[in-house]
């Protein structure tokens, strides 16, 4: 090879490993300036402070009581005086059943009665013994008892007052036992039964008044009063039933529709933090919050959600009063890093 040559090949070469050192240093600079790249956040000091505590429950509105009307004894039906939808009161005939039973049972009741008293005054002048006078007492007995229970099941009224809720026979047919003749049911009041989980057996009282929101009537409110707390919790559920009633003097409310109970039991001080520091985790239910301490390192925290008031969301575990939690920026941040707080 020439000299000349092999000079020319030998500064190529130191020309292009020049470059690549080059190259590669300014990559490594590249790498070192990411690394150090820090991440800015926006946060926000929370504090505790009193709020009310509040528990809403979703049930469905119920007669105060319900009342099916039949006859005892399978009898044709005579006369029918109620229709659905008629407000009744209490002791009013509903209807009337084939009286060819009572009309016996009348009888038969006046004669034992008579041959009773014509005895008893026998008895007292010691004309009869006292096995034949116990013995015509106990043939009126029985006959005014038949008589009774036939009168009953032949008239039949209504034992509340209420409204007539179904009719499911006409005049003339024959009563089985099957379906009841009427149902009424008393609406004024109404009553809600709500299961409260053991958290609050504590709190409830009878008498404890609560606000009571139907659907049907958007978010006009209806006032109602704990008439009765059931005294044990269910052992699988953790729940215990509370009894609501709505005195519905003027029966707008009505059995079947759907309500929701305010029960409000004090107020207790918790970390309240706005809406949009708290994260969902994917595919979990569980709600976290960043958290940044003194050395501006984020820490992840699993909080426990109570009532959501506005903008905000009241914290009933899982911080403490003073943290500064991160309002913006969560997306770009994790756990352990150092961030830069801006205002």
């Amino acid at each position: 090879m020439k000299k000349g040559n092999f000079l020319k090949m030998l500064i190529a070469l130191s020309v292009g490993f020049v470059a690549t050192a080059c190259n590669s240093g300014a990559k490594e600079n590249e790498t070192a300036e990411e690394a150090t790249e820090t991440v800015s956040v926006k946060v926000k000091q929370c504090f505790e402070r009193e709020v009310e505590q509040v528990e809403v429950f979703t049930a469905t509105v119920e007669a105060n009581v319900v009342n099916n009307i039949s006859p005892n004894l399978t009898l044709r039906i005579e006369e029918l005086y109620a229709e659905v939808g008629d407000h009744v009161h209490k002791g009013q005939k509903l209807a009337d059943l084939d009286a060819s039973n009572l009309v016996q049972a009348r009888l038969q009741m006046l004669n034992d009665s008579l041959e009773f008293v014509r005895n008893d005054n026998l008895y007292k002048v010691g004309g009869i013994s006292k096995s034949e006078w116990d013995a015509k007492k106990l043939s009126y007995d029985i006959s005014s008892t038949s008589y009774r229970n036939l009168l009953e099941n032949t008239v039949l009224t209504s034992p509340v007052s209420g409204v007539v809720t179904a009719r499911n026979y006409d005049r003339g047919d024959m009563f089985s036992m099957g379906q009841p003749l009427y149902v009424v049911e008393e609406i004024t009041p109404v009553k809600i039964v709500v299961n409260a989980s053991e958290q609050l057996f504590s709190h409830v009282k009878k008498g404890d008044k609560v606000d009571v929101t139907l659907d049907v009537y958007g978010d006009e409110v209806f006032s109602g009063v704990v008439s009765l707390v059931y005294p044990t919790v269910d052992p699988q559920t953790r729940t215990f039933p509370v009894e609501i009633k709505i005195a519905n003097t003027n029966e707008r409310v009505r059995p079947g529709m759907f309500a929701r109970v305010t029960y409000t039991y004090g107020t207790a001080n918790h970390v309240v933090v706005p809406d949009m520091a708290v994260v969902k985790l994917t595919g979990s239910g569980d709600r976290f919050v960043y958290v940044v301490g003194a050395d501006n390192k984020v820490t992840f925290k699993k909080v426990e959600l109570g009532r959501r008031f506005d903008t905000e969301y009241e914290i009933v575990s899982g911080l403490n009063s003073g943290d500064n939690v991160v309002v913006e920026g969560q997306n770009r941040v994790t756990n352990g890093m150092e961030v830069v707080v801006v205002e």
